[in-house]
């Protein structure tokens, strides 16, 4: 097999049926994939499916702790848990450059079987196209995800008193986007938070009747994910400065390049409106799941009497409001 992508192994013949059998069949394997048809037929219980979809166009396709692969499935993946689904099966199209890598393409196929291995969620159907060497930047992937609802699941109406609890520390994948792309080297263990959420979903599925939302705060971060929450709950949210959770690496990172951790995008961090009386304990049950040691209240909702707001109240006991992001802060992180 050659070295590179080249025209012809988008053209629909032999050599993109090579492609598709030596790197994506070899890595995405399962009986319904393997088929050899346009579409995959499966079976599903009856009930509530929820469906989304997703592309992803992130540079470099590399970066500490994942790649474009295992971001292209942990994205979707937590689209279906955020809205309460158990991920079953997911699509991968791809669209590459003329003369990309076929090394690097398996190693981003590996890494998406992988994840695909570690969740229980399956690939099932895909398409692959090729472009003029210049028409894109390397490699882009779009992942589509069906699952079932589960439980007791549904959005609640949100009211004064209920807390936020967000599932681990903010920014780090934006954080580590960053550091990549502007070649700074830092001290630690600075790394994305690309996992996927459905297990922790289910570790908290007891609780489903006291969770009024879930929400995964990527492009624009925390603070653009809390507004759009404010904004649908038609309260106020007072955030605590000195409880959200911020490695040190990635405070220093953002000081160095001016940007607000609060609204770089987490990758693998779940929003949470709890009821005040739960909080606690669905918080200690976050806890125990890999990846969301740090897991912290961060604040709760109030009736401030004037527009939905978000306001943070800062270390040294000031107040400031919190906006959605304006703007693009830091571009292809996903």
């Amino acid at each position: 097999m050659e070295q590179i992508v080249t025209l012809r192994h988008g053209d629909g013949g032999k050599y993109t049926n090579l492609l598709i059998r030596d790197i994506f069949y070899k890595h995405f394997d399962n009986k319904l994939l393997v088929n050899s048809q346009d579409a995959s037929v499966f079976e599903v219980k009856q009930g509530k499916l929820a469906f989304t979809t997703d592309s992803f166009v992130v540079k470099p396709l590399i970066f500490p702790g994942g790649d474009i692969g295992k971001l292209a499935v942990c994205g979707t993946i937590n689209d279906l848990a955020t809205a309460g689904a158990k991920p079953l099966y997911l699509s991968c199209g791809v669209i590459i450059e003329e003369g990309f890598e076929l090394s690097l393409l398996e190693k981003i196929a590996e890494s998406m079987g992988e994840t695909c291995r570690k969740t229980g969620v399956s690939i099932i159907t895909g398409d692959t196209k090729v472009v003029e060497k210049g028409s894109i930047d390397g490699l882009y992937i779009n992942t589509s995800g069906i699952g079932v609802v589960q439980g007791e699941y549904c959005p609640k109406p949100v009211c004064e008193g209920d807390r936020i609890i967000i599932t681990g520390g903010i920014a780090e994948h934006g954080t580590a986007i960053a550091s990549e792309r502007y070649q700074i080297e830092v001290q630690g263990d600075l790394q994305s938070d690309c996992m996927s959420l459905n297990k922790l979903v289910e570790r908290i599925e007891k609780y489903m009747d006291r969770i009024k939302l879930m929400k995964d705060p990527t492009r624009g971060g925390l603070a653009t994910a809390l507004n759009e929450i404010a904004e649908l709950s038609r309260l106020g949210i007072h955030l605590l400065e000195e409880c959200i959770p911020i490695k040190k690496e990635v405070e220093s990172v953002n000081q160095l390049l001016g940007l607000e951790p609060i609204y770089l995008a987490c990758e693998g961090r779940m929003i949470l409106v709890v009821d005040d009386e739960k909080c606690e304990t669905i918080l200690e049950e976050i806890r125990q799941c890999d990846g969301c040691e740090d897991a912290a209240i961060i604040g709760s909702f109030v009736n401030n009497g004037i527009r939905p707001m978000v306001f943070m109240e800062t270390y040294i006991g000031g107040r400031r409001i919190i906006g959605s992001l304006e703007g693009e802060m830091l571009p292809r992180i996903c």
